[in-house]
């Protein structure tokens, strides 16, 4: 029997994988058919490939990369480079560090010398072995050269040093030509078109002393995917900045700009905003598809009683609805999807927003230009000569805007807004702290909704588990009577190509949608508390936000830990 087979299970046996009774029984069975000890320890399902895979690494004496490891993974292009990806893929390995004592790479096979020896002689430098799943380096592989960047990275460098973008007037460039024309330029392309394939809602490009970080947001949460040489920085900045119509020379002030990016045609609107650092320019690039329509409220995840009750307080030709939660929880999307709902050529709808994000057909769209004196107050005002019947304000930001809103809706309009709190009962203490009357307020306003949005399981890799006696009360406690019975599984995700290992993709919200009945209009006029809000919204059938999180971890369309990472007090 293979020495390093016995080890292997001598290994899983101390590390408490394995028992002594399945060690005998699979040191018996590998005796009794010939099979190889692997094979039988993962047919009977006593261990995992990584648990096998790194016994295996144990026994050659060889460090093993985790699949938490290589979730998260980012490379250098240089690096990268070192290897051609034809290489990389046909042995499945991955260079992933490079210093003075050599060349780090991930081998699904470390014992393969003829392989090591060939990369030793292409890079000039010794090979440090280390040892990692198959699957794990092919998802590696995927996501750091699918990005492609490393060719144009190192044309880039070689012509860096005789780039000027400032040579050339800002009115001289056409953003079409200047995309595609330089090395840089291509970097650009590469770093906006892997943003559409992942379905990124934002790109950061941030200057270090050393290198340049790109991070993407996906589905919620920044992963870093490449490191540029920070030679290469002020040329790439410089390229967003001429296709934004940005000063190229003005590097101490921020500055905003946006410009349109086709991709399989598909054109997308990018907001772009740069901020001066201590090592230079930072880029955020908000990505903004045009051609999607606002998904319904059915496709937010607002359901049952919340969108009953949100769509009930829709149907009225007066009052305001609020939408409340903070940065980045959906509140444009839903008052996008409310508005798409309500536009017919039947009702004048007038939009003042910060800034403009989707087209909505039907609506006259006004974008914030405080630098004329177009503000949030100055265009309600005007809207109000405009024959309007619904109204939509982007955030109400101060008192002036807050007391226009309520007046709005006073007079006959249908006001719908935004406002930064952390639940739906506390958007009415928040606007009376702001200075609004008491009676006003209980009179004007007619619903709000409280969101976060989380991710979804990755419905290909998903897999159902009992949880622990400790969550079970978890769950009960948080759901109550609405806690279903007989025997409960959660899910998560296991990672795969589909989701880049994440166990996610796609993204739902939770909602509370709390309707201002008269007991809560006499709790404005005696100014209670949030928590006495709430309590009175839950008695009179408001599901919470925490509870239509829970139900839906039930449902299998989240996760617990994402509920309580967007949703916990």
């Amino acid at each position: 029997m293979d020495q390093s087979q016995i080890n292997i299970t001598d290994i899983l046996l101390k590390s408490g994988v394995l028992n002594s009774d399945q060690v005998s029984a699979v040191n018996l069975e590998s005796i009794n058919t010939g099979q190889p000890i692997e094979k039988i320890i993962l047919d009977h399902k006593f261990a995992s490939q990584e648990d096998i895979a790194k016994a295996r690494a144990q026994t050659l004496g060889i460090p093993f990369v985790s699949s938490q490891q290589m979730e998260n993974i980012a490379i250098e292009s240089e690096i990268l480079n070192s290897v051609p990806e034809t290489v990389a893929r046909r042995y499945k390995l991955v260079p992933f560090r490079m210093d003075s004592d050599g060349l780090a790479i991930i081998m699904t096979d470390p014992l393969d010398l003829q392989v090591v020896q060939f990369i030793e002689k292409k890079t000039g430098k010794k090979v440090k072995r280390y040892m990692g799943l198959p699957a794990n380096i092919i998802n590696v592989i995927n996501d750091q050269y699918s990005q492609n960047l490393t060719t144009e990275v190192v044309s880039a460098l070689k012509e860096v040093t005789s780039l000027n973008p400032e040579e050339k007037k800002e009115s001289e460039f056409d953003t079409a030509e200047v995309i595609r024309e330089a090395p840089v330029a291509n970097i650009v392309t590469q770093l906006l078109e892997y943003a559409v394939r992942t379905k990124a809602s934002d790109i950061h490009i941030e200057p270090e002393e050393e290198q340049t970080r790109v991070r993407y947001r996906i589905d919620g949460i920044l992963h870093e995917k490449i490191l540029l040489p920070r030679k290469v920085h002020d040329a790439v900045i410089s390229r967003i900045k001429i296709m934004s119509a940005m000063k190229i020379d003005e590097k101490r002030l921020p500055q905003d700009g946006r410009f349109t990016f086709s991709e399989n045609d598909r054109d997308i609107d990018l907001r772009v905003s740069t901020l001066p650092t201590v090592f230079g320019e930072k880029v955020v690039l908000r990505l903004l598809p045009k051609s999607e329509k606002p998904p319904t409220l059915g496709d937010l995840g607002l359901r049952a009683a919340a969108l009953k009750n949100l769509e009930s307080q829709m149907l009225r030709t007066h009052g305001i609805i609020l939408i409340c939660g903070p940065t980045g929880s959906g509140k444009t999307t839903s008052l996008y999807s409310i508005l798409s709902k309500l536009s017919t050529t039947r009702v004048n709808i007038l939009t003042i927003e910060d800034p403009v994000e989707y087209h909505i057909e039907g609506a006259n769209q006004v974008q914030v230009n405080p630098t004329i004196g177009l503000t949030f107050a100055a265009a309600l005002r005007t809207f109000l000569r405009q024959d309007p019947n619904i109204i939509l304000v982007g955030e109400i930001r101060d008192t002036e805007t807050a007391e226009l809103a309520i007046q709005a809706a006073l007079t006959g309009h249908q006001v719908y807004s935004t406002l930064h709190t952390n639940s739906a009962a506390g958007a009415l203490p928040r606007l009376l702290d702001m200075g609004m009357e008491p009676f006003l307020l209980a009179s004007a306003v007619n619903a709000i909704e409280g969101q976060r949005i989380l991710r979804k399981i990755c419905s290909h890799c998903k897999y159902s588990y009992t949880p622990p006696p400790e969550v079970m009360e978890n769950l009960k406690s948080v759901l109550g009577p609405l806690m279903p019975q007989g025997q409960v599984n959660l899910y998560k995700g296991k990672g795969c190509g589909e989701c880049g290992n994440l166990g996610y993709l796609g993204r739902i919200g939770i909602y509370e949608v709390l309707p201002v009945s008269e007991k809560i209009m006499r709790l404005v006029l005696e100014r209670a508390s949030t928590q006495d809000i709430e309590t009175q919204a839950v008695s009179e059938g408001m599901m919470t936000m925490k509870q239509d999180g829970y139900l839906k971890v039930l449902e299998g369309v989240t996760t617990l830990e994402e509920v309580l990472r967007v949703a916990q007090d």
